[in-house]
């Protein structure tokens, strides 16, 4: 007997090699197939008399088995299926390719359903290779909406359909976490019948009906746990962090430029939430090259000046370095000791001179006002006396417990604010930053030029060549970012070790050319970043580490090979590697693609320089997981729910609000916090 636990290795005609590939998608249990959403859907629903069936379209149609037998193709010695099928309409041929067996399966007398295309040759029209079944009351994989899910290497979608078809009526054993009165409010549909018609819908109706319902409960959870984080946050305490306005205008006069408005309104907003005693939350976007670093030193300035000190977390050790090299200088006449840590760097500027020094770990985080480093400040669970600001560069999730490893001794909670260069959309800042509050950097600083970008096809790559050794002969620098790191025969993509090997033997051979990837050893690219800073290195043969951050005035041109296996907003990271001086920079994008849609989407950023709308744009084409180029913590998955579902996401905001309101621990929904408590632990939002 079945149950939601039955490990799928003990359903009826599966093997062990099944059962392997079938974990490879997270499948081990009948549970687990229920949960296994189709990504699309084929409608074999209608069905035409074989008479009315024409050339050229896709159709179902039932009929009877009039002769089945198995023929040798005479040139290729294929195996070839031919059968004849009849209705009280007319007959109509059929051929499948290497499927003797169906002479074993399908006798002359039975009627079956065939879904597929039909086609038309010198002998007539006949289907080629069809999905078929015998007739029966409740079909599989024809005659009805049939789901189409996604499968791995020598897994078929029928023996998938055939799995899941076992396993549905077990649906009704699920346990519907789902209060009732929001069920009810929203007039949705019971959990267990909306997981059948999500994978065998009876029809159009029903299966609308059922993705509803699916949908509502992904977005429900993410909006829950965003309002519990962030009423756990409200009632913590925080250090009040009091506005020092005479120091911070005198700081403001020490800098070489002015802050834009969105500079200094975020600033503004981030200064108003320190100085309360509620731990700020916030989230600071702002397009590449913005300026978003001079906000957070504000901010850090202002923790100084009120006795505590600030942290500041960045994704690599690179991006580490440079930003503990950049606020430095801006502290270069202030009080203010910044110090570096990371696995490889340990050093603190002496504030008397600028200069570096050597420093322990320990005493850095006892001496230096302001700590630069990489998340091993809190994965070490290093300690912190009197911290009052933590700052995480692209790295938008930092729950409550992960504050706690920054409490140090203390009793209250440091304010945090997170900062991207990847505008988020509007409805992705609602789904997955609603704990978040939200402040935004529009403009770019005066005097950026507006890159050139150019999508280079195949016989104009030597003239883009001769335009990049103009340009490195001038002393100007260049990027060439590669999908891979070596070469792969299946992808058939640009690598950077094939790349920087035929660039600098064969194009550059004169030009001093540099690689970077995430395989090297963090000292070695540290090294490599320093020497193409100080433009030891004409051009840069790189992956996608340099996607975010990594600032180098002299660099004018970013070439991307391979740019259809990147999202617009990926791109435009890396287009804003490039543009941060007086000096006209580019942007070439080559592909070997010739799809329409990558033509189409390439476009889109040869034609748009604001990272907002290419953010909208990214999310109409390639979905939520691939706005960044790779996953964020803490940002779900959704495998029903998107974010074009505006209407749904507004309603699961108002029911997570309304019943936080009315049961704030769900202490009469014992499902709805397991559930909950389930959710947590996979998403890692703590």
């Amino acid at each position: 007997m079945l149950t939601l636990q039955t490990p799928i290795e003990s359903f009826l005609r599966v093997g062990k090699t099944t059962a392997k590939r079938l974990q490879k998608l997270g499948l081990r249990t009948a549970e687990d197939l229920l949960f296994y959403f189709p990504f699309r859907y084929e409608d074999w629903s209608k069905i035409t008399p074989i008479g009315s069936l024409n050339y050229n379209t896709a159709a179902t149609c039932r009929g009877r088995v009039e002769i089945i037998k198995n023929t040798r193709s005479f040139f290729r010695k294929k195996n070839i299926t031919e059968a004849l099928v009849s209705d009280n309409t007319g007959s109509v041929k059929v051929v499948w390719f290497n499927q003797p067996y169906l002479a074993k399966i399908l006798k002359a007398g039975e009627e079956i359903y065939l879904s597929g295309k039909i086609e038309l040759d010198r002998f007539g029209m006949h289907f080629t290779s069809p999905s078929y079944e015998k007739v029966q009351k409740d079909t599989t994989h024809t005659a009805r909406i049939v789901p189409i899910y996604s499968a791995t290497e020598n897994l078929t979608n029928k023996q998938i359909r055939f799995l899941v078809k076992t396993a549905v009526p077990l649906a009704d054993k699920i346990s519907d976490w789902l209060p009732g009165e929001i069920r009810k409010d929203f007039r949705l549909a019971g959990l267990g019948q909306a997981i059948k018609q999500a994978h065998f819908p009876d029809s159009k109706t029903r299966f609308f009906e059922a993705r509803r319902r699916l949908k509502f409960d992904e977005l429900f959870l993410i909006q829950l746990n965003n309002l519990l984080l962030k009423n756990k946050l409200q009632k913590s305490r925080a250090p009040i962090l009091k506005f020092a306005e005479k120091e911070t205008k005198q700081f403001l006069e020490t800098l070489s430029f002015k802050l834009t408005d969105g500079q200094r309104k975020a600033a503004w907003e981030i200064i108003q939430d320190i100085g309360k005693n509620q731990p700020m939350n916030r989230l600071l976007e702002g397009d590449v090259g913005s300026g978003k670093t001079i906000v957070a030193a504000i901010a850090a300035l202002n923790t100084f000046l009120n006795g505590h000190r600030t942290v500041f977390m960045a994704p690599t050790e690179i991006l580490a370095k440079q930003h503990y090299e950049n606020i430095r200088k801006l502290f270069a006449n202030s009080e203010i000791k910044v110090g570096l840590l990371t696995r490889t760097d340990r050093a603190m500027s002496n504030r008397k001179n600028g200069d570096n020094i050597k420093i322990d770990p320990k005493e850095i985080t006892s001496a230096a006002d302001l700590v630069i480093g990489t998340h091993a400040l809190i994965q070490e669970k290093i300690k912190f006396n009197n911290l009052g600001l933590a700052i995480v560069d692209e790295q938008h999730r930092f729950g409550v417990n992960q504050r706690k490893n920054l409490k140090g001794r203390g009793e209250k909670y440091p304010h945090f604010l997170s900062m991207t260069a990847t505008p988020i959309p509007r409805t992705m800042s609602l789904v997955f930053f609603g704990d978040l509050d939200l402040s935004v950097i529009r403009e770019l600083p005066a005097g950026r030029k507006k890159i050139v970008t150019r999508f280079v096809s195949s016989e104009n790559r030597e003239r883009a060549y001769d335009f990049i050794r103009k340009q490195a002969e001038s002393g100007r620098q260049v990027f060439v970012i590669c999908p891979l790191i070596d070469p792969s025969d299946k992808l058939g993509v640009k690598s950077v070790t094939e790349e920087h090997k035929k660039l600098s033997k064969e194009i550059f051979p004169d030009l001093r050319v540099g690689i970077l990837h995430g395989r090297m050893e963090a000292r070695d690219k540290v090294a490599v970043m320093k020497d193409f800073s100080e433009n030891k290195i004409n051009i840069l043969v790189s992956t996608s580490v340099v996607e975010v951050g990594v600032d180098i005035p002299n660099a004018t041109i970013m070439m991307v090979e391979g740019a259809e296996r990147f999202g617009l907003a990926q791109l435009h990271q890396f287009r804003g590697r490039v543009g941060r001086s007086v000096f006209q920079s580019y942007c070439f994008l080559f592909s070997d693609s010739e799809n329409e849609e990558t033509a189409k989407r390439l476009g889109v950023l040869v034609q748009c320089s604001d990272g907002f709308a290419l953010a909208e744009k990214d999310l109409e084409f390639r979905g939520p997981g691939e706005i960044w180029g790779t996953r964020q913590s803490g940002i779900p998955d959704l495998k029903v729910a998107a974010l074009t579902d505006y209407e749904i996401i507004k309603e699961t905001k108002v029911a997570a609000e309304n019943l936080i309101k009315k049961d704030p621990e769900f202490s009469a929904y014992p499902d709805l916090q397991e559930k909950l408590r389930k959710f947590t632990a996979e998403v890692h939002l703590e």
